[in-house]
């Protein structure tokens, strides 16, 4: 044997020993530089950024798990002989862009590159955590066959219940504390191997092939399986995102829904995701065990009850295909019993978004195919009204137009009409013999308002039910997009769009206020998607004085949810009632939310009560 080959083989030795793995009997050693002084423990440190960013490093590993479709490809190593700080991670990611790495599971390398924070979105403004990583990389393969670093199981008592510390700032220069919180458990185990074990999902298996489940089964359960969002203050550190490493064309991701189990082993290394934050990437997926889960049907209501529901129908327009058309109207005549009143939220212009700019914003022919399916499922036929909005002046889905609605079952419920409502006239309330009534109906409240920038306009409507004056308010509050993520960087995180909820809010209640001031003892339901919770300012600021009353907190605390978002179960979606309706029966109909196959991303909600 030469001399070379000789030395390659004791380089590779040296390596594979300074590493602590076990190379199997037969194990191949190809041409293995000196073993270097910097570890993989040394490029994450004891904060979230690399002590060593910038610099051109040599670090030795073991290949746990590869990315190898998609254009961030690369692969993760794993130093099994640690320094033994619980703050430093012993893993690492090697980005390698669009090229599939030649590497396998059980491979000892020797990766040179670059340290990198790589953050998704723009550095300078985004809210997302880093991830440390090298670029630029090349790699020497140095032995095959090793025994793989063990996976750190996760149970109910391994992640802390507390999120993060809450320095009013950024998080990333304090030192990890990964026994106090949940993130720095998560930053301090940044690319290793973490396994769970037949773990209950709690949310459905997303349309980005994401499942989520948690790691805390006892932690805010809701009554069907998921985990509810409780407070800005009680944050789920159990939730756990799961994406797969194995390509789709050896196994397409499962289809899942809310309280299944994804059984037996998942394991993989630890990545960060802007959407959902820290994530197991799998390269071994458990199976999913169904849990049976079913939709909700509601109650009829009853001769003298009136019914109120809302239902967000989630960006519907005639240009849908039949099919969505067909199961929001069958949610709505079995799931519902085909409600008296809808307040209906996104519904779209007639040609939604390919008409950017077209000047189209009529949405008689999206209500049309909609009532029409309704009659097919064997609903009433709903009459519908609604105004029009300015175009392009509501937010939403670009070239959608989309805008809040009513529909009424015309046999049940009668609509008074009051000309003189458009997108820009604002509804007044006025005295009338007997009580309060609309000057335009429906009309839109305050719609030049600051309130309703790029934001939809609550319409109010004037409806008779046996005799007694209703009045509904339909509602869909400025999104939440844009708010700092739970997960993120800066702790705590910051609501940027909350103002202009709290200010909707205001201009709501004011209105309930003109109305009830009128006649005190008036009928008034406000519904639709307010895009907050109810321990936020938005609900606070509604029901301040309490004039209204909301009441998703009637119920107990396992059922307040109409939407599932990251893994959490949470309300968006509201009803409140002045005090006048009596004998309210409040229900949330779980039909959408936690389902992979549905028609809307939101539940709908439905109050029966008797008007005054």
């Amino acid at each position: 044997m030469s001399s070379q080959r000789r030395a390659t083989m004791a380089g590779g030795a040296a390596l594979v020993a300074a590493l602590g793995v076990v190379v199997t009997p037969g194990a191949v050693a190809e041409g293995a530089p000196a073993p270097t002084a910097t570890r993989i423990h040394d490029v994450q440190g004891t904060t979230r950024l690399s002590p060593l960013e910038g610099d051109r490093v040599t670090v030795p590993g073991v290949v746990t798990a590869t990315r190898t479709f998609g254009a961030s490809r690369g692969f993760w190593i794993q130093d099994a002989h640690g320094d033994g700080d619980p703050r430093t991670s012993e893993g690492l990611f090697v980005f390698t862009g669009d090229r599939t790495p030649d590497v396998a599971p059980g491979d000892v390398v020797a990766a040179t590159g670059t340290v990198a924070e790589y953050y998704p979105g723009d550095p300078a403004t985004t809210a997302a955590q880093s991830t440390t990583e090298l670029v630029d990389a090349e790699w020497t393969v140095t032995a095959r066959g090793a025994d793989i670093p063990e996976a750190l199981p996760v149970g109910p008592d391994t992640v802390p219940e507390r999120l993060s510390a809450r320095p009013g700032g950024s998080i990333e220069g304090l030192t990890l504390r990964p026994d106090t919180y949940a993130l720095d458990f998560w930053e301090a185990h940044e690319g290793e191997l973490v396994s769970v074990v037949d773990s209950r999902l709690v949310s459905r298996s997303t349309d980005y092939n994401e499942l989520y489940v948690t790691t805390k089964p006892e932690q805010n359960p809701s009554e069907r399986g998921g985990t509810v969002y409780s407070g800005y203050d009680r944050p789920n550190t159990g939730v756990l995102k799961i994406e797969s490493l194995i390509p789709f064309f050896e196994r397409p991701f499962p289809e899942a829904d809310t309280g299944d189990t994804l059984a037996g082993v998942t394991s993989g290394p630890v990545a960060y995701d802007a959407y959902g934050g820290y994530t197991l990437m799998a390269n071994t997926l458990g199976e999913v065990k169904r849990g049976g889960l079913e939709r909700e049907l509601t109650r009829p209501q009853r001769p003298g009850e009136l019914s109120v529901a809302t239902y967000n129908v989630e960006n519907l327009s005639a240009v849908d295909g039949g099919e969505k058309f067909a199961e929001l109207a069958e949610g709505v005549v079995a799931n519902l019993s085909s409600p008296d009143i809808l307040t209906l939220e996104e519904i779209q212009d007639d040609n939604g978004p390919e008409g950017i700019g077209d000047g189209v914003v009529s949405a008689d022919e999206t209500l049309r195919r909609f009532t029409d399916a309704i009659v097919a499922a064997g609903g009433p036929r709903y009459e519908w009204r609604q105004i029009d909005p300015v175009e392009g002046a509501d937010g939403g889905q670009p070239g959608g137009n989309i805008r809040v609605g009513f529909l009424f079952d015309p046999q049940r419920v009668s609509f008074v009409d009051r000309e003189g409502g458009d997108a820009t006239t604002p509804v007044r309330a006025r005295r009338a013999p007997g009580g309060a009534r609309l000057s335009v109906s429906p009309g839109r409240i305050e719609p030049a308002d600051r309130a309703w920038v790029q934001s939809r306009k609550p319409l109010a409507g004037e409806f008779v039910f046996r005799g007694r004056t209703v009045f509904v308010v339909a509602n869909h509050f400025a999104s939440k997009g844009g708010d700092q993520p739970t997960h993120g960087r800066f702790q705590p995180p910051a609501r940027t769009t909350e103002p202009q909820r709290v200010r909707q809010a205001e201009v709501v209640r004011d209105f309930v206020g003109e109305l009830l001031a009128v006649d005190r003892r008036a009928n008034v339901v406000v519904a639709g998607d307010l895009n907050d919770f109810p321990f936020s300012p938005t609900l606070a600021t509604l029901t301040e004085g309490g004039a209204l009353r909301s009441l998703v907190d009637t119920l107990p605390p396992d059922e307040r949810y109409s939407y599932v978002f990251e893994g959490n179960s949470q309300v968006l979606d509201h009803i409140l009632v002045s005090a006048a309706p009596h004998r309210v029966d409040y229900d949330v109909v779980h039909v959408n939310a936690e389902f992979a196959d549905q028609a809307s991303d939101h539940d709908p909600q439905i109050v029966r009560f008797l008007p005054r």
